[in-house]
């Protein structure tokens, strides 16, 4: 007979749920997808992540980091050095998030297209 797998992200009670929240969170995508060219400083990933808040970039932080998936070096350095990089299962992650990032790139035409259709298009009521 077939085991199946302890964890079933469709049941509401499975922790895998909390994982699949963060790791699909815009700004966790962002910041993966970032690290995964290297170790980087908070202020060089807020510069280069457009739109993100100090607030939202520390969370996205502290929840991947939680998580496993981001590693956070302080140095003893008058003002501290903060260095923030992927852990070998940020790095398994990051190749999916570099798929959605090169589907996303690829494909933006096409769901533009068809919002601009749907949008236009008269609505049965």
């Amino acid at each position: 007979m077939n085991q199946l797998p302890p964890w079933d992200v469709y049941k509401v009670t499975c922790p895998t749920r909390q994982v699949l929240a963060c790791i699909s969170d815009k700004w966790a995508v962002l910041v993966i997808g970032l690290l995964n060219g290297g170790t980087m400083r908070f202020g060089e990933m807020r510069k280069t992540i457009e739109g993100v808040s100090q607030k939202m970039l520390t969370q996205t932080l502290r929840s991947l980091e939680r998580d496993g998936i981001v590693s956070r070096k302080v140095y003893a350095s008058v003002p501290p050095k903060v260095e923030y990089s992927l852990t070998p299962l940020g790095v398994s992650l990051a190749g999916i998030v570099e798929n959605l990032r090169v589907w996303s790139e690829s494909n933006i035409d096409i769901v533009l297209a068809s919002q601009q259709a749907y949008d236009t298009a008269p609505k049965d009521e």
